[in-house]
């Protein structure tokens, strides 16, 4: 796939229409996505699938993500939390 366009496909998915989620998700793909690895890539890609509400619980530390995800929730908290 096109380097340009899943990351335009990334950022459209990143837009939840929640703007709490909106705030934490979109600076992140655009900021730091690219430079994901391949798996975090994929990993971050598996999280937009995820409910708004789980996911936005995940963020703000208030419910531990699934294992599987751990690793890319903490990238967004942290990038959320130096910005």
């Amino acid at each position: 796939m096109d380097d340009r366009r899943d990351l335009e496909r990334v950022l459209w998915r990143s837009r939840r229409g929640m703007l709490e989620l909106d705030i934490l998700l979109v600076d992140f793909a655009r900021s730091r996505y690219p430079h994901l690895s391949d798996s975090e890539q994929a990993a971050y890609r598996a999280l937009l699938q995820v409910d708004d509400w789980v996911l936005l619980d995940w963020l703000r530390g208030r419910v531990l993500p699934e294992p599987r995800f751990a690793e890319i929730v903490a990238r967004i908290v942290a990038f959320n939390a130096d910005s």
